[in-house]
């Protein structure tokens, strides 16, 4: 272990079940609220080899986990298993009315939600009156009055202490269960069955490419059990069994597989099927059984969002001729495509600092999205908007909002009122970059090290990627790269006589206007560069400011 590995360890407090965690080590399954009913009801089914529904959702998350349930199920001796995906823009989030007549019209006995289903309390009534019963796989926050469905397996659910025989002595680790994303769920499922003997013992492991993919890009914390999950889905994605994996790497340029990749290449390109199309056409491409038609599926994402790309861009340019009011949150409302409007929310919050959120207008409402940070909990916040909305909810940090046409001044008001008597202070704090280690010079930051900081992958939240500050660093050269000379490529020294290039995308003016000779701090993440067969170590600019 480097020395500047071994300081980066001892600052963030990391275990050695941390940098080495053990698949044996996971909590048991169990201590889920009500995976024991699910279970039961699963071998129930398997034995009068029942009819299947699965009910998943639009987003990677949704998708990855309708893909894991079902392969577990399969795994598990189900055979007439069919997958249901709502349709973004005429069903809307959760389990949309449509499930009923489908359940029917396919003679289906039972319907596993995943990513969805706990505060579908009227839906699940009505299958039950038809004779259809639901087990319920989900992790969003449940409302007071659950569903009567066979089982409701979701850590968040506000009796889980009830649901628990030891409280006590299993508490921290059913803490850790709760940032289980919905796929994560699913695949506990999955764990169940093999410890029940349904599944045979680590066939389970060939779905943690999926569970690693779900989660990094539903944003959960990347501690505890999330960990665990994480750490090996990146081996198992490395040599992932799914054809349809492997096209879409190959169809983004073969890159190595980091938590970058999943974030910003793998999941757009997911999520981009549910945004601009169907999310079908992602799940065909996760279940896919050919080359051929992973192929085909692969470029059909890659054209998705490529057009996902383009409306979003267009709507923050028109966003930006607009201004930025003095409110403490953002609302903004335009003739913009649906299945961006997080997106162009989440690009406001980076830009703006402030909570947002991004209206279009329907035949009968206005749709939208919101973006948070810090303190500011976008699900409670839209509790208190009950005279301008419709319906709305999610996590804190990401929710979706309807609202009655010509409501939206109301809206406006009404959030921003709620944001003012929080008496929140700083907030602006939770979006700077704070850096893990400073230093004055730039021996340690090789290929070796870049190899260490490797087995800190995936980051996410809670495990980010590190940040340095490189202080008083001398700017040796300087250039501008791209169309418009957007981006600043810089060549450093610190103390002592090895140098370092470091980027700036999209560089703000201010950065721009640094001249060689002058000396600044930098912070930066620590990247691998390779041209032409050659590796080198590179820095991304997060922030920097001329040192005094």
């Amino acid at each position: 272990m480097s020395k500047l590995f071994q300081e980066l360890v001892e600052k963030r407090g990391y275990s050695e079940d941390f940098l080495s965690p053990k698949y044996e080590k996971l909590a048991s399954p169990f201590l889920l609220p009500d995976m024991r009913k699910a279970v039961e009801r699963i071998k129930r089914a398997i034995e009068g080899k029942e009819k299947i529904l699965i009910y998943g959702d639009y987003d990677v998350d949704g998708v990855t986990a309708s893909a894991v349930m079902n392969d577990a199920l399969k795994l598990a001796g189900l055979e007439d298993i069919e997958i249901m995906l709502p349709d973004r823009f005429k069903d809307g989030y959760g389990m949309s009315k449509k499930i009923v007549q489908e359940a029917e019209k396919r003679g289906r006995t039972l319907v596993i939600t995943v990513d969805c289903g706990s505060a579908n309390k009227e839906i699940v009534q009505d299958l039950k009156k038809i004779g259809v019963e639901t087990i319920v796989t989900d992790h969003h926050e449940v409302p007071k009055e659950l569903p009567e469905a066979v089982a409701i397996v979701n850590p968040k659910r506000r009796d889980v202490q009830n649901c628990i025989k030891n409280w006590e002595e299993d508490a921290e680790k059913i803490l850790d269960l709760r940032d289980l994303a919905g796929v994560g769920v699913a695949f506990e499922v999955a764990r169940a069955l093999v410890l029940e003997g349904k599944i045979p013992a680590g066939q389970e492991k060939w779905l943690l490419d999926l569970v690693l993919i779900g989660t990094i890009c539903d944003s959960m914390k990347m501690s505890g059990e999330n960990r665990k999950l994480c750490f090996w889905g990146m081996r198992v994605l490395k040599k992932t069994r799914r054809v349809g994996l492997r096209e879409l790497l190959r169809a983004i340029g073969g890159q190595e597989l980091s938590s970058e990749v999943i974030g910003f290449q793998i999941g757009p390109r997911l999520n981009a099927a549910g945004r601009m199309s169907s999310a079908k056409k992602a799940l065909e491409l996760l279940t896919s059984k050919t080359r051929a038609e992973a192929a085909k599926l692969a470029a059909e994402l890659e054209e998705l969002n490529k057009q996902r790309r383009n409306e979003q861009n267009a709507a923050v340019s028109e966003i930006r001729e607009l201004g930025v009011n003095k409110e403490p949150v953002l609302v903004y409302s335009g003739d913009w495509h649906e299945g961006v409007l997080g997106i162009i929310a989440g690009r406001l919050v980076e830009e703006y600092k402030k909570p947002t959120f991004i209206f279009s207008e329907t035949e009968d409402f206005l749709k939208g999205s919101g973006r948070s940070f810090g303190e500011f909990d976008l699900s409670e916040a839209l509790k208190n908007c009950s005279k301008s909305i419709i319906g709305g909810g999610g996590h804190a940090g990401a929710c979706g909002v309807k609202i009655e046409k010509g409501k939206l001044k109301e809206f406006e008001q009404e959030i921003n009122n709620y944001y003012r008597g929080l008496n929140l202070f700083e907030q602006e704090r939770f979006l700077d970059e704070k850096e893990d280690l400073s230093s004055f010079r730039l021996d340690g930051f090789d290929l070796d090290f870049l190899n260490e900081l490797k087995s800190l992958e995936p980051f996410g939240v809670g495990n980010r990627m590190p940040i340095f500050l490189l202080m008083n660093m001398l700017i040796l050269d300087k250039g501008l790269m791209g169309d418009e000379g957007q981006h600043l490529r810089l060549l450093i020294r610190g103390e002592g006589e090895k140098t370092l290039k470091v980027l700036a995308f999209n560089a703000p003016e201010q950065w721009r206007r640094i001249e060689r000779g002058q000396r600044a701090n930098l912070w930066t993440r620590i990247e691998k560069n390779e041209f032409r067969g050659t590796a080198s170590v590179e820095g991304r600019i997060l922030k920097m400011g001329l040192a005094e």
